[in-house]
C-alpha cells in the first residue's frame, strides 16, 4: 500500500509544493484578534488640566572662568585678580543667590602649590561645584 498516490504504478513521488492554507488560517486568526484587542491599548483618563500662561525659565548656571598661568597669576572672567582679592571676588560671587561653578585652568608649569590655594579660596567662599578643564591630547 502506497501513501500519497492511487495507483500502484511507478515510484510513488514526495510533494514539491508547500502547504500554505495553515499559515494563512493563523494570519487570519492573529490580524481578527489585532484588531479585537488595538482599542483596548488606548485607556487614557480624560484630565481637565489648567491652563495658565507662563515663561520657560532658563536658569543658567553662573560660572567663573578661572584661570592660573605659569607665574602664578590668577584670572578670573579674564580680570588678573591680586591673590589678597580672590577671597573676596569668590565670596561676592556666591552672594548673589545662585551656586556658581568654578571652571579652572592651570597651566602646565604652574605649581601644584599656587592651584591648591586657588582650590582653598573657592571652597572657603562655598563653591562646591569646580571643574577642571583641559584641552585633548593630540
Amino acid at each position: 500500500m502506497a501513501f500519497g498516490a492511487f495507483s500502484e504504478e511507478g515510484l510513488a513521488q514526495p510533494m514539491a509544493e508547500i502547504n500554505t492554507t495553515p499559515l494563512v488560517d493563523v494570519m487570519l486568526v492573529l490580524l481578527v484578534i489585532f484588531i479585537i484587542t488595538a482599542p483596548l491599548f488606548h485607556q487614557a483618563v480624560p484630565v481637565d488640566l489648567p491652563r495658565v500662561d507662563s515663561t520657560r525659565l532658563d536658569d543658567k548656571p553662573l560660572t567663573l572662568a578661572v584661570a592660573v598661568d605659569a607665574a602664578g597669576g590668577v584670572h578670573v572672567d579674564g580680570v588678573e585678580v591680586a591673590r589678597a582679592e580672590l577671597g573676596a571676588r569668590f565670596a561676592a560671587a556666591t552672594e548673589a543667590g545662585r551656586q556658581p561653578e568654578m571652571h579652572l585652568r592651570a597651566d602646565r608649569g604652574t605649581r601644584y602649590e599656587r592651584v591648591t590655594e586657588v582650590l582653598a579660596e573657592a571652597q572657603r567662599a562655598g563653591i562646591v561645584k569646580i571643574a577642571f578643564v583641559t584641552e585633548p591630547a593630540r
